[in-house]
């Protein structure tokens, strides 16, 4: 018989030693559903009591994102279902999980975070139920619970340091942080790009070019991309290079290891100099901006950005310089003046005359 479990119904069939439970929504369901199962024939029985629980799904879409995803990327997921299943039973059943059940999560993770967490959360909600449809056995039921409607986003623009702040920040740094600093300022590269250089795979000092490689791709394979050394960039790092004997270009004293995250040692030198605080990926936004200052065209602008899209590389020209010039087009239009007009006196002056 079904058992109530808070606002859900338990249907529980016991058969050749084995129980099988499945969460409804009514009583009713629950009975018809027992009335199925305990007529459904061995081989239905056996496939159905091997369905995972929600905890088995995550813990195999979490296993498989170790594997395919960077660090970040798989550390965002896994805090997902940890908050995922603060609301949500891990032993339910994967059938158990109802469009509504995942909205009212993503609505309380609005409230307590913001839109644009809970939205993050969805997009990999769904991500990992498709993946679970496609790869699980047997695979998830479809349709997917998780594509319910997004929430609402109040998201801030991003902050773009003016160009003088970058170089004032650039002049307060010393030594391999300088060099660093010069490399994103003339390579327009992703944090990590420059954090994961290596001497001998991607700087070559011969043909004055530089290899930088991301992740951002559909398949979240690793791209390389060959870019030209400015000249000052490339007498700078043949000083760095003479001065260090790690295979990697930047190195972390502390830890003799590659860095990961840089934004104490930004914020600190924001400070120094007194400017608002930006982190590293600011100047690959600042960048474009001021190419596009110098006339330089958008294509091209993609091509050093070395995107995929036109439109992701529009995103990154902030010019509300033009646009204040073409809004300052409308203050020229001229008011009517209170002085009469030429042939307004003179149409007076015909009317006092007769």
């Amino acid at each position: 018989m079904p058992y109530k479990r808070g606002e859900k119904w338990i249907g529980q069939v016991r058969r050749n030693g084995q129980r099988l439970e499945r969460v409804l929504s009514t009583r009713k369901e629950a009975l018809s559903w027992e009335v199925g199962m305990r007529k459904a024939p061995a081989e239905d029985w056996r496939k159905t009591t091997s369905t995972a629980s929600l905890g088995d799904w995550a813990q195999a879409y979490l296993d498989f994102a170790a594997a395919r995803f960077t660090q970040k990327t798989y550390k965002e997921k896994r805090a997902l279902f940890r908050c995922f299943f603060k609301e949500i039973a891990a032993e339910e059943p994967v059938e158990s999980l109802t469009p509504g059940d995942v909205l009212n999560y993503l609505v309380s993770q609005n409230k307590g975070r913001s839109g644009y967490a809970a939205n993050k959360d969805r997009k990999n909600l769904v991500a990992a139920w498709n993946w679970g449809m496609r790869y699980m056995n047997p695979p998830l039921p479809g349709p997917n619970p998780c594509t319910v409607e997004r929430m609402a986003e109040i998201r801030s623009p991003r902050y773009v340091p003016p160009e003088e702040d970058v170089w004032k920040v650039y002049h307060a740094a010393t030594g391999q942080d300088q060099v660093m600093l010069l490399a994103y300022i003339h390579l327009c590269a992703r944090r990590r790009e420059v954090f994961r250089l290596r001497w001998q795979d991607d700087v070559d000092f011969e043909n004055r070019r530089i290899r930088l490689g991301t992740r951002k791709r559909q398949d979240g394979s690793m791209e390389y991309d060959w870019l030209p050394m400015t000249d000052e960039l490339h007498d700078r790092l043949m000083e760095h290079r003479k001065a260090t004997e790690s295979e990697w270009v930047f190195l972390n004293p502390k830890t003799a290891q590659p860095y990961h995250e840089r934004k104490r040692w930004m914020n600190g030198l924001c400070r120094q100099v007194g400017v608002r605080p930006f982190g590293l990926h600011a100047i690959r936004h600042l960048n474009p901006s001021l190419l596009a200052k110098y006339g330089v065209p958008a294509m091209q602008i993609m091509t050093i950005l070395r995107h995929k899209r036109l439109s992701t590389t529009q995103k990154y020209l902030h010019q509300l310089g033009d646009v204040k010039a073409a809004l300052q087009l409308l203050a020229q239009e001229k008011k009517p003046s209170k002085e009469p007009s030429d042939t307004q006196a003179a149409e007076t002056e015909n009317r006092m005359a007769s």
